[in-house]
């Protein structure tokens, strides 16, 4: 961690002031700021340094960048002046937006050739020879017919005078959406000397809007560095809308196929794209992909790009993961595929410029290192029922050692056009790819005062905090997050980040201020939209606490069972509403080894994303553990024995003999009892709910899972995948409605993420018909015994 330099650029880094002009002001703004200003300015004065390369899988590129001085400094796109042109003078003030993008550096695109180079692909002839579509050896006139669907995606292209002008139209476009677009400069020197050295770049997003499609492109541009080929998920209908995006490096998908998975099935798709990639790197083209964490869509393009290295197509590719974190996240991916485009750019030009956004992009880092190099096993990865079953069905005390196979990330009709499938360890390798930069680039996020907010009231605060125990809480958080080497998406003095972040959620808030009360009471709104927003924009901030949590749910277990056996009724359940002074202990001491194996076995039911993929999940468990008690909600119990522990005096018969601690010969095996440690719990004063904090964190996720395990025996089966989840998602909102609470657990993404757990747990079977992927309980799970034992190991996390 490093001090934060006060110079200009890093002005950029305080929030923009000037809210009230933008949106209208609260209606109790004026009494928090006066309640807020004997609060000083502590925020924003030292940042940790983010997006450097994994230390472990790739060292060689991370030595790369030690020893350089980092400039921790912030540029906002949208402020462009005249100082960034040749020119100055009246005129120049007001077109110099226009001035600036056409001084901008554009690297020229060549097409010439490709389509030819594409067709001669042994992929493509082998595509269209077992698809009967084209004779083999056929001419070059009957294969340009069997790929005029593909020939405009094939022909995309970058056109300057096209992409100074849509460069321009973004910026002004997004002047109305967003207050400030922050790009950290980090490591923008090492993509320059990257790029100067003729390293192939590929730049990797995890989705969230169609924004961050368009955002990338802009920031390269905006500082003259190589524009990418930007791949885009989205189906665009407008036939002069796709011509001029085509005209600016945007890959799109084919008119005939609706979705990007109907597009993947057909296996003439797959080769040309696996083709047009080849020709894109052997032009020196970067590329730009983004990564679904929910279902893995878009890592077959990563899965291709791997491909290409192994055949030695490809010398070498570096992956830079990007962070791209939103105030508000725009609206902007549904509404592009329920509307025009064009009323969709209506919409963008009518709104009012809400919130910021802050982007990350991380240190470059070479796929041929990762692979080749032997750091990133894969040989551990055992299918998930293997891991938990045992444990579930026979109550087995121990747990298997690995890793989750999450093979679904990347699917086996990928390689259908292919000459043959892969090995597993090959096949599980793309995956380790996939999963590495999902997290690479979730850890680059930076935490947004609103996600910061939310996460504080839905998680500690539910019903309700007054504004001084709010702002209170906000300066501990922040001093916790970086703590833990996570950036935050703020600046400047806690009474602005506190009415910033108050003003952007108002519509999701319930603030009440009475005249005769000083602290206005801020509650959040008891619904599922208002619900559902606090928990997406929370996810950055559960991701930097994803260790303690999963430590603290692990305690919540052992606790459960502690209280269900009646050995200690000391133990509470609930603390809300109680004052707590000083440090609380809880009477009753858990022992290591158990707490690690509750720990280890929750890793496993985490989706992707969460953990570090080249940590295993054991040594995951341990740091989980270790973190509670750097966090001081877990106290070391010193057991006690007949002989001190660092007495070496070995008892034999006969005369006694003396060993040293540092002798080689000196083993535990010498000591007739293995150590053994336990922890006792207690409520740190500095935060005394912190451990049902973190608990909550994982809540939402545990009870979805828990609600659809119930639920199976309500559908008719064998439903098509697509059909279910959607019933699943109904039965979670439906049973939210009931209880009138936990509406964080009955999400889209909530639904998709349990019944692929239950998937991966052998309680949902797979049948491949000729409708697509129907799914069907197991026969093993139909019995609702063993359904009830899987709803109580789940629950057993779950904080009441």
């Amino acid at each position: 961690m490093e001090q934060e330099k006060n110079d200009g650029i890093n002005k950029d880094t305080v929030l923009p002031l000037p809210i009230q002009q933008n949106r209208p002001a609260l209606s109790c703004g004026l009494k928090i700021r006066k309640m807020m200003k004997t609060v000083p300015p502590c925020l924003g004065k030292f940042r940790p340094v983010v997006g450097q390369c994994c230390h472990q899988c790739t060292p060689d590129s991370l030595s790369k960048k030690l020893g350089q001085n980092y400039s921790l400094g912030f540029h906002n796109l949208l402020s462009v002046n005249e100082t960034q042109t040749r020119y100055r003078g009246w005129l120049v003030r007001r077109v110099c937006c226009a001035l600036f993008v056409s001084g901008c550096k554009v690297y020229g695109s060549p097409v010439s050739g490709r389509l030819e180079r594409v067709c001669q692909s042994h992929r493509v002839k082998k595509a269209l020879t077992a698809e009967h579509k084209a004779p083999e050896g056929g001419d070059g006139h009957g294969q340009l017919d069997c790929l005029s669907p593909f020939l405009p995606l094939i022909n995309t292209c970058i056109s300057s005078g096209v992409l100074r002008f849509v460069c321009w139209a973004m910026l002004k476009m997004f002047a109305s959406v967003f207050g400030s677009i922050q790009v950290n400069l980090n490591h923008l020197s090492a993509l320059h000397r990257a790029s100067q050295e003729g390293s192939l770049l590929v730049y990797v997003y995890v989705r969230q809007s169609a924004v961050d499609c368009a955002l990338i492109p802009l920031v390269l541009f905006y500082h003259s560095l190589r524009v990418p080929y930007t791949v885009c998920p989205l189906q665009i209908k407008n036939a002069s809308l796709r011509s001029i995006l085509q005209k600016v490096g945007v890959v799109l998908l084919p008119p005939s196929a609706p979705t990007e998975d109907d597009a993947e099935m057909d296996t003439l798709y797959q080769s040309v794209m696996t083709a047009l990639v080849r020709e894109l790197l052997h032009e020196g083209q970067a590329i730009s992909i983004g990564v679904s964490e929910r279902s893995g869509l878009g890592g077959q393009w990563l899965a291709r790009i791997r491909q290409l290295i192994k055949e030695g197509s490809v010398p070498d590719v570096s992956l830079v993961p990007v962070g791209i974190s939103y105030d508000c996240v725009p609206k902007t991916y549904i509404q592009v595929g329920l509307r025009s485009i064009f009323q969709w750019l209506w919409c963008l030009f009518c709104w009012r410029p809400e919130g910021s956004v802050r982007i990350h992009l991380a240190q470059p880092f070479s796929v041929k290192e990762m692979c080749e190099s032997g750091r990133c096993r894969v040989d551990e990865w055992l299918p998930l029922q293997d891991l938990l079953l045992p444990v579930i069905l026979n109550n087995r005390a121990g747990s298997a050692f690995g890793q989750r196979r999450v093979s679904w990330l990347l699917p086996s009709s990928y390689y259908a056009s292919e000459l043959q499938e892969p090995s597993r360890s090959e096949r599980n390798l793309s995956i380790a790819i996939i999963l590495h930069l999902i997290f690479s680039a979730t850890s680059c996020m930076a935490v947004m005062p609103t996600s910061l907010m939310s996460s504080l009231l839905l998680y500690k605060h539910r019903k309700g905090v007054s504004t001084s125990v709010l702002c209170r809480d906000v300066a501990w958080l922040t001093e916790e997050l970086l703590f833990r080497n996570k950036d935050v998406g703020f600046g400047g003095s806690l009474t602005e980040v506190v009415h910033y972040s108050l003003s952007l959620l108002a519509p999701h808030l319930i603030i009440a201020a009475a005249p005769s009360k000083k602290d206005p009471l801020i509650v959040p709104c008891p619904s599922l939209a208002a619900t559902l927003h606090l928990s997406y924009m929370a996810k950055t901030v559960t991701h930097a606490f994803i260790s303690e949590a999963v430590g603290a749910c692990a305690v919540s277990a052992m606790l459960c069972e502690v209280a269900h056996s009646g050995v200690s009724s000391s133990v509470r359940s609930d603390v809300e509403g109680v004052e707590v002074k000083g440090d609380m202990e809880f009477d009753v001491v858990l022992c290591q080894s158990e707490l690690t194996a509750r720990a280890l076995q929750l890793c496993h039911l985490l989706p992707p994303g969460f953990m570090p993929p080249c940590q295993s999940s054991q040594s995951f468990a341990l740091d989980a553990i270790d973190s509670l008690v750097r966090c001081g909600i877990l106290i070391q119990e010193e057991v006690p024995r007949d002989v001190p522990i660092c007495d070496f005096w070995k008892k034999q018969e006969g005369p006694l003999t003396w060993t040293t601690s540092d002798d080689p010969y000196h083993s535990d095996s010498d000591c007739e009892e293995p150590d053994f440690c336990s922890y006792k719990i207690r409520q740190p004063s500095h935060c005394p709910e912190m451990l049902f904090f973190l608990c909550r964190m994982l809540a939402g996720h545990l009870r979805a899972l828990c609600w659809t395990t119930m639920g199976l025996d309500l559908f008719e089966m064998p439903l098509a995948e697509a059909e279910f989840v959607a019933q699943i998602h109904s039965h979670l909102c439906d049973t939210a409605n009931k209880k009138k609470q936990h509406y964080e657990s009955c999400s889209e993404e909530a639904a998709h993420t349990a019944v692929r757990t239950l998937i991966d747990l052998g309680v949902l079977l797979e049948e491949w018909q000729k409708g697509g992927v129907f799914l069907a309980v197991s026969p093993l799970f139909q019995l609702s015994e063993n359904r009830q034992k899987l709803h109580r190991f789940i629950s057993q996390y779950l904080y009441n």
